[in-house]
């Protein structure tokens, strides 16, 4: 063998022959790469089942709480609301009125407040392992829908309960839950970024969720605003999303209408937005979390 050869055939002349990919910080706006989600789906399938088992990790009612905490609000919301307050419903029996709500709500609000925190949450992957970042709040958001799915086998029951059978307008409501996890992710998306940078966001997520439930007619009818301020009530996306499900489910004469169109074009721009931002900040995540 010739020396030529020898070194030819070495560990190192093979390493350098190899070829090398350099990861490099973004500069400005960069595109999505929504390519490299899909390419990355087994590892955002691991993070959504290591959501789940954390979240109810050595918890005595485990899954439990995924009901109990929107039929307690109910509770109260049917005591002072429905029974003290006086509160319309739209002909239908308060308690269900407002658990119909509190369903795709209590969805919302848990992928928003894991969302937000899921980046300082996961430093550790972040800092040691290349992947899309945008994994990590996907998966915060996607592991709710076990939750929202006990949550919603309730809802059922109550449905038979109160005699409610649902009419064809059921088939729309996976839209509108795609539209409550739009929001979600949305909203999760430009809090996760900023959270990186300013821990504040921890302590005005709270704030946040109190407003938007004050801000959503769960406790309340749409109904009781005349246009055109109730189809701009329609800004706020939980607004299409609750009354959408009141409609598809319990049969209200309050058809969503404009809402609807009003709640999606928001609900879009604050992904699309939310997406953008979360990628021009990705640069800077290994660094400061």
């Amino acid at each position: 063998m010739s020396p030529r050869s020898a070194i030819s055939d070495s560990p190192l002349a093979l390493q350098s022959a190899l070829p090398t990919l350099r990861i490099a910080p973004s500069k400005g706006w960069v595109p999505l790469k929504l390519k490299e989600l899909w390419e990355y789906r087994e590892l955002l399938y691991f993070l959504v089942w290591r959501d789940i088992k954390v979240r109810y990790k050595q918890t005595a009612l485990g899954a439990t709480w995924a009901i109990i905490q929107p039929f307690l609000t109910m509770v109260v919301f049917s005591l002072f609301f429905g029974h003290l307050g006086k509160i319309p419903s739209d002909g239908i029996p308060y308690p269900i009125f407002s658990f119909a709500a509190l369903v795709p709500w209590t969805f919302f609000a848990n992928g928003l407040g894991q969302s937000s925190n899921s980046l300082v949450g996961s430093s550790n992957l972040i800092t040691k392992v290349y992947f899309p970042r945008l994994i990590v709040p996907l998966a915060s958001v996607f592991s709710g829908i076990v939750d929202f799915a006990l949550a919603f086998i309730v809802l059922v029951g109550m449905m038979l309960y109160y005699g409610l059978v649902p009419t064809l307008n059921v088939l729309w409501l996976p839209l509108f839950l795609l539209l409550a996890l739009i929001t979600s992710l949305g909203v999760g998306l430009w809090l996760s970024a900023l959270n990186v940078e300013y821990r504040d966001v921890r302590y005005v997520v709270p704030f946040i969720t109190q407003f938007w439930l004050l801000a959503t007619p769960i406790a309340y009818p749409s109904s009781l605003l005349h246009q055109p301020w109730r189809t701009i009530y329609g800004l706020n996306p939980m607004v299409g999303v609750v009354e959408g499900f009141r409609w598809a489910l319990l049969r209200t004469n309050t058809a969503p209408g404009p809402i609807i169109a009003v709640s999606s074009a928001a609900a879009l721009i604050i992904l699309i937005t939310g997406a953008f931002y979360f990628r021009r900040m990705e640069k800077t995540f290994a660094d400061i979390v």
